[in-house]
This record gives C-alpha cells, sequence and structure tokens, in this order.
C-alpha cells in the first residue's frame, strides 16, 4: 500500500513539474553576434526618463481650467519633438516594463519559476552596449540591468529600499532624490578629470528611474491630487536635468531626449493585467536625431484621445513599448540589443534616407539571427524525425471512433459525473458559478426527506447557502476600502461570541470556571483588531503613517491565532467556535471591505453542514446521531469503528471540494495580482515587502480554507468517515479536473492570463497534497490540548 502510494506521489510530481518545462522555458537564446547601423549616429548621448507608474491620459489631458499639469513636456510636443503613445504588453509590470524599454523584449515566460520578481537568465540591453551608462531610482530596477552587464560600465545610484513607502507623507521625494543627484553628479564632475571625461565621451546614456507616482498611485490612486501635483513635480524635474544637460554640454545639438513610463494604472491604484489605463503609456522624443512637431489637419486613429487632450493638429507618431529600445540604440550609434524583438520606428528619426535603411536593414537582420540561433538548439535536442510541424491527426480520430458506439446506461451515469466536474472547471473561469452551485446547494433539503425530519436545520442550510452565494457575484478588483463594513463583521463577530458563551454557561458550569477566560481574551482581541482597523485606516488618510503600536498588536493577533484555540475545551462545538474567534481576529486585520463577512458566513453553513451530515446518516440507518457538545475532538477514534464507502460519500467530498474552491474564490482570484489591494497589509507594514506582504495574503486566503477543513474533520469524526477513503475520491475528481486544465496552460499574456492557467493547474494537482497538509493544520488545531496550569479536567456532560 505505501509503495503505490509513493508511485502516485511520484507520478503526480512529475506531472506537475511538465507543464513548467513545456510551457516555461526560456525563449531567450544566447551567440548572436552584435548588429549596429554602420553611418555615424546623430547623437552622442542619451538621457532616458521613465516615470514609473504614469498613465498617458494622466500627463496628456488638461485639467479642469484648461492647463496641462506638465507645461514643460507638452511644450516639447508643440515644439521640439515628437510624441505618440507607447503601447505596453501584459503584465503591466515595473520588471518586465523596464526590460521592454531597455532590453527590446517582452516577459520572459521562465520568471514564474523566480516568482516573477527578476529575469531568471542574462540578456543584453542597451545599457550594456553603452560605452558607459549611469543611472539613479529605485534599488528594484536599476540592480537588474547592472547585474546582467560585461565588464564595469553601467553604474547605479539608489536610494534606501525603505523609502518606498506607501504610507509615506509624500512619495514625490523620491523623484526629488534622484533630480538633485543627478545634479550633484555633474557638479561634481567638473572637479573630477576620470568622471569628466568619462561623461564626455560617446555612446553613453543617462537613466532616470522615477517612481513617485507608482507610490502615489497605488497609496492614493491616480485621481488623488497626490498623484496629480507628482506629475507636476516631474515636469519641474525633467525641465531642470535638460537645461543643465544643455548647459553642461554648451548646447552642442548632440543630446537625445526620451520621456516615457513602464506601465500605467488602473483608477483603483493597481497595475498588471491589460486594460487600456494600465497598457497606454506616454512617448515623448526631443533632441538630436528626432523629428520636429508636424502639424496636420486630421489623423486616423481608433480611440477619441486627440480630441480630449486637444492635440489632434500634432502628429501622433505610436510605437510598441519593444521598439523603443532599438530606437534608442540607432540614435547613438551601439549594437542592438540582442535578445531585442523590437521594431525600429522609423517615423522619430530626423535622418537620411540611407541611414533609416541601414538601420532598418540592420534591425531585420538582427532579429532573424536569434531565429536561426533558436532553430540550431531545437534541432541539437530534438530526434530528427521529431523536428516537424505539429498535427492535430489523432484526437479527431478518437472523438469519431467514440461517437459510433450506441449511448449505454453507463455512460449516462459516467455524464452526469462529469456534469459535476465541469461545473467545478467552470468555476475557475466564471466566478458565478459557484453562486450557481451554492443555489442548488440550498435546495438539496427539499429534494430530499431531510425538510420533514429538520426543519430547523434545513432552513438555516438554506439560509446560509443563499448567503453565502452572493459573495462570488461581489466585484473582485475596483472596490474602494469599505471600512464601515470591517467594523460590522466584528461587531456580529462579537454578539454571536456573546450569544454563544451565554449559552455555554446556562448548560455548563464548569464551562465558567475553565473556558470563560479563554473566549473572553478571544472577544479582548477582536476587539483591538476592530481598533487598529479604525486607527490606521484614520492615520493613513491623515498621511500620518501607520502607529507603532498598531502593528505591535496586529503582529501579536496573528501570532497567537494558532495558539489560543489551543486552549479551548476540545468539544467539537467549542473547539470549532474558539478556531473560528481567533482566526476572525487575524482576517479583520487583513480586511478593507466586504470580504470580512466571508468567513463568517462560511463558518455558520460549515456549522449547520455538521448537522446535516449527521441527519443523513441518521435517516439511512448507518449510525445515531449524538449531540456535538458531547463529543470530543481528541477522541482516538478506533480503526473498527470506520465504516465502508457509500454512494452518498462521493457527495460529501464533491461538497468538500466545492467548499475549498468555494474559499479559494470566494472573494477573488489569487492568481492575480491585480485582484489584490496593498491596503489588506496596511496593519501589518506600510513599506514595500514583496515577501512579506506576499506571505501575509496568502495566510489571509488560507484563513477559509482552515475553517472548511476544521469543519471536515468533525464531519469525518461524526460520519465515522476515513481520511484515506475520502483522499480516494477527492483524488479522483481533482485529477479528472486537471486534464481540463492542463490543456488550457498559457505562456503568453499577462500576468493575470498566465498566473491565473499556471495557478488553475498547479491548484488541481497539488489538491490531494494540499489537503495532507491541511488535514494535518486542521487536526492539530482541533484535537491539541495545551494546560498552562493544573489537573485535565472533564467536558463530557
Amino acid at each position: 500500500m505505501l509503495l503505490f502510494f509513493t508511485l502516485g506521489l511520484l507520478v503526480h510530481f512529475v506531472f506537475f513539474a511538465s507543464i513548467f518545462d513545456i510551457y516555461f522555458t526560456s525563449p531567450l537564446v544566447h551567440g548572436m553576434t552584435p548588429h549596429f547601423t554602420p553611418l555615424p549616429p546623430p547623437a552622442r548621448r542619451l538621457v532616458l526618463f521613465v516615470a514609473d507608474g504614469l498613465r498617458a491620459d494622466a500627463l496628456y489631458e488638461l485639467d479642469e481650467n484648461g492647463n496641462s499639469r506638465a507645461p514643460f513636456i507638452r511644450n516639447i510636443i508643440m515644439h521640439e519633438g515628437s510624441w505618440g503613445i507607447s503601447h505596453t504588453r501584459v503584465p503591466t509590470e515595473s520588471r518586465p516594463g523596464h526590460v521592454a524599454l531597455i532590453a527590446g523584449f517582452y516577459e520572459d515566460v521562465s520568471a514564474v519559476a523566480k516568482g516573477w520578481k527578476e529575469n531568471p537568465v542574462e540578456f543584453d540591453s542597451l545599457f550594456n552596449e553603452s560605452k558607459y551608462t549611469w543611472s539613479w531610482g529605485s534599488p528594484d530596477i536599476l540592480p537588474m540591468f547592472a547585474k546582467g552587464a560585461s565588464g564595469d560600465h553601467v553604474y547605479t545610484h539608489s536610494y534606501d529600499a525603505k523609502k518606498e513607502d506607501f504610507g509615506a507623507h509624500d512619495a514625490t521625494k523620491l523623484d526629488s532624490w534622484v533630480f538633485d543627484n543627478v545634479k550633484d553628479f555633474f557638479h561634481a564632475a567638473r572637479n573630477n578629470q576620470s568622471l569628466f571625461s568619462k561623461i564626455n565621451e560617446e555612446k553613453i546614456v543617462f537613466f532616470l528611474h522615477l517612481l513617485g507616482l507608482d507610490t502615489n498611485g497605488h497609496a492614493h490612486r491616480p485621481s488623488s491630487r497626490d498623484y496629480k501635483d507628482n506629475i507636476k513635480k516631474v515636469d519641474d524635474g525633467v525641465k531642470e536635468i535638460v537645461s543643465m544637460f544643455k548647459h553642461f554640454y554648451g548646447n552642442d545639438g548632440k543630446t537625445t531626449f526620451i520621456f516615457t513610463s513602464d506601465h500605467g494604472m488602473t483608477d483603483w491604484g493597481s497595475h498588471g493585467a491589460g486594460h487600456p489605463s494600465e497598457t497606454l503609456t506616454p512617448f515623448i522624443a526631443w533632441g538630436a536625431g528626432i523629428k520636429y512637431p508636424q502639424k496636420v489637419s486630421a489623423q486616423q486613429f481608433d480611440d477619441a484621445f486627440l480630441k480630449e487632450w486637444r492635440l489632434e493638429n500634432w502628429k501622433r507618431r505610436d510605437v510598441n513599448q519593444a521598439d523603443i529600445a532599438p530606437l534608442m540604440a540607432s540614435l547613438i550609434g551601439v549594437p542592438f540589443p540582442l535578445n531585442s524583438v523590437g521594431i525600429l520606428p522609423v517615423d522619430y528619426l530626423n535622418n537620411t534616407d540611407l541611414f533609416k535603411a541601414e538601420s532598418m536593414f540592420t534591425n531585420a537582420v538582427q532579429i532573424l539571427e536569434q531565429f536561426e540561433v533558436k532553430m540550431i538548439q531545437k534541432k541539437e535536442v530534438t530526434l530528427s524525425f521529431l523536428f516537424t510541424p505539429f498535427k492535430f491527426q489523432v484526437i479527431q480520430d478518437l472523438v469519431a471512433s467514440l461517437l459510433s458506439f450506441p449511448l449505454s446506461h453507463f455512460v449516462g451515469y459516467l455524464l452526469v459525473f462529469t456534469l459535476g466536474i465541469e461545473i467545478l472547471v467552470l468555476s475557475f473561469f466564471y466566478r458565478y458559478m459557484l453562486t450557481a452551485g451554492l443555489i442548488a446547494f440550498a435546495g438539496w433539503p427539499f429534494l430530499t426527506q431531510m425538510w420533514t425530519q429538520a426543519k430547523i436545520t434545513s432552513l438555516s442550510w438554506t439560509l446560509f447557502s443563499l448567503l453565502l452565494a452572493v459573495f462570488p457575484l461581489m466585484p473582485v478588483v475596483g472596490r474602494k476600502p469599505n471600512i464601515s463594513l470591517v467594523m460590522g463583521a466584528g461587531l456580529l463577530v462579537l454578539l454571536l461570541s456573546l450569544f454563544v458563551v451565554t449559552s455555554l454557561m446556562k448548560r455548563k458550569a464548569s464551562f465558567i470556571k475553565e473556558e470563560l477566560w479563554v473566549h473572553g481574551l478571544q472577544m479582548l482581541s477582536t476587539v483591538l483588531s476592530m481598533y487598529v482597523v479604525h486607527s490606521t485606516h484614520s492615520s493613513l488618510l491623515k498621511k500620518q503613517g501607520v502607529p507603532l503600536m498598531n502593528q505591535f498588536v496586529s503582529w501579536a493577533t496573528l501570532a497567537s491565532s494558532l495558539v489560543v484555540p489551543l486552549l479551548s475545551s476540545p468539544v467539537l462545538f467549542q473547539r470549532l467556535f474558539s478556531i473560528l474567534l481567533s482566526l476572525m481576529s487575524t482576517y479583520l486585520l487583513l480586511s478593507t471591505g466586504y470580504e470580512a463577512l466571508f468567513p463568517l458566513v462560511l463558518s455558520c453553513l460549515m456549522f449547520v453542514w455538521i448537522y446535516m451530515e449527521q441527519e443523513t446518516l441518521q435517516r439511512s440507518g448507518v449510525s445515531c446521531k449524538q449531540k456535538l457538545t458531547s463529543i470530543q475532538f481528541s477522541y482516538n477514534t478506533d480503526i473498527t469503528q470506520f465504516r465502508q464507502l457509500y454512494l452518498d460519500d462521493i457527495r460529501r467530498a464533491f461538497f468538500l471540494v466545492f467548499f475549498l474552491v468555494t474559499a479559494f474564490f470566494g472573494t477573488g482570484n489569487i492568481a492575480s495580482i491585480n485582484s489584490f489591494d496593498l491596503a489588506s497589509v496596511y496593519c501589518f507594514l506600510t513599506v514595500f515587502s514583496p515577501f512579506m506582504m506576499g506571505a501575509l495574503m496568502m495566510w489571509k486566503i488560507l484563513i477559509p480554507f482552515v475553517l472548511v477543513m476544521c469543519a471536515f474533520e468533525a464531519v469525518q469524526l461524526t460520519t465515522h468517515l476515513s481520511s484515506k477513503s475520502l483522499f480516494l475520491i477527492v483524488l479522483v475528481i481533482s485529477d479528472t479536473m486537471a486534464l481540463n486544465f492542463f490543456f488550457l496552460v498559457k505562456d503568453y499574456g499577462s500576468w493575470l492570463d498566465i498566473g491565473t492557467s499556471i495557478s488553475h493547474y498547479v491548484i488541481v494537482m497539488s489538491m490531494t497534497i494540499f489537503l495532507v497538509f491541511l488535514n494535518g493544520l486542521a487536526q492539530l488545531l482541533t484535537t491539541k490540548k495545551l494546560r498552562l496550569c493544573g489537573k485535565p479536567k472533564s467536558h463530557l456532560i
């Protein structure tokens, strides 16, 4: 038995790992020869401004008074350079956005193995091909290009990562730091002969990464005064830097300036997906080698932006984000980045036809060589007879063969089973399918005899099923924080606690002595959580940051949430209720709106589910009904008391899988970073820390899981259902679902698309293993008893 179990785990692990080898091997190749335009370039140096998180409309549109928020840049558009929209590609995040700008290629799908944090393989970039590059800005972006550079010619100047604080009073200081340090750098160069000589070389790049807008957008939203004022701050800073460059180099006309953004931002302050507010970014170029403004009478575009921005008379030249890298390389005469897939936007070049033709030819040869190297590498690792185009000759024949057989009774049952599984699959894509399933669950008692035997239990099941069905219909993203709902959820928890404690005190005298202080501590924790949420929200609105005491209370509540339940009685009802109270305190701290009510409603349904399963078994005559106040979790069930599987156990396993999926997607989609609001973790920290924030969000996701599994521990205990038997049924369900998701894995598109397809497959493939982990955690929370002092007391009635 152990051998088959081990073999089964091994097979599932191989299938689990296979998608990363099939779909997520890096497309980047190495071994190409550098190619550059052989003619003299128009510029000796290039200055690249990247305003992180700047939307195109936020820069180009006029304010309510008809004035530009960036008068200097608008003057450039009308009198000095060329402009357009840079169309970014999903995922609209800082790392892939900067890679596209500076290296000329889009997201490396193998970055999934690095948690999307950095590029997993070395790549060539404009900075690497330059003679020297100096960069100023965020420590999250600059090291990425210095890390893969050959030689010691890419210099970075970064501020401390702690300055990237979403709760900071003034995020524009990040941009001021960059502008001030650039000015100090050039001032110091006048007294440093070695540095002065380097910055007067040709083929050099200056990169200014401006993070203030992204930080203000996340913290205050792009429609806020903070975000709009930050645009003016950036415009003033760019004006000063341009003036300084012209003065330093004596107006030699050999400097090219480019201003753009890595990505935009949604109205609710997030990015990562493919909404136009995220993919449309500004692009302005002026200086050496760039066309001057061209006035036109009419332009043909599929949008109405030109009229909205009052720029309909100035020629708009749109580009794809990866096209900017070959443009910059052509302007200063360095080889095109070896991994670039960008197409040179010749419409921006103010040069001879010969120069444009040579540049286009070089661009084409550079892209062609990547294909040739990739093809050679593919042939080397593939059997010759297998290196042929894929044909879709086999699945169609199989389907045709199956359709030739007559339908039978067995096929009918198979279709019913498949229909239930496919509903689960659809729920991964369409959350309202969970609502449909819960509505169907609500009618379950009325389709059986339970409605006549246990009316109150049946009505409770229907009520909480319908209440839970509301949550998948609620919006995933775009919702504004609603602290009043969080406060309301906390108040409901307190009222429920008072009702339960009062009821238990009337039934059991021993409860007063041993358990009252535990539940009192948990109720106090709930009150503190409500206070911390309200206090943190108010403090951030005043831009005063998060009080240190709030952070201390939050971390203490989190740390105690898995310990305090172990102090309560192991009696089934009391232990489950204690687990709910502890986990709800933490969940309140991680909530910003309606999701705070989700675990409470889910838990109520789980309590009723336990009663429903008892009624089902009693009706079928399998076992007698026991009071939940007389069953102890710590009771070691004898293996001889396990019963054989019944057909109804398949329904129980299906219910478990359905409730787990509901816990997963009930309030959002974890596959998308775009679905999360960083405000959820502000009670714990505001300084950007992706791993810590990710861990907190993951625990928030796991809390409903733990509640479901603890409830199912009670179901197994009261129905004498073996865990091994359950896992066999869940294994069949999850593997059938996995076949669907295996063919739906994507290696292109936004992080929303890629991440969703991966997570769907990973979830169902890992479900059995994940259940083992959750089952162990649930057993720990339900069966273990900590005793601080005194002798153990009996809790049997």
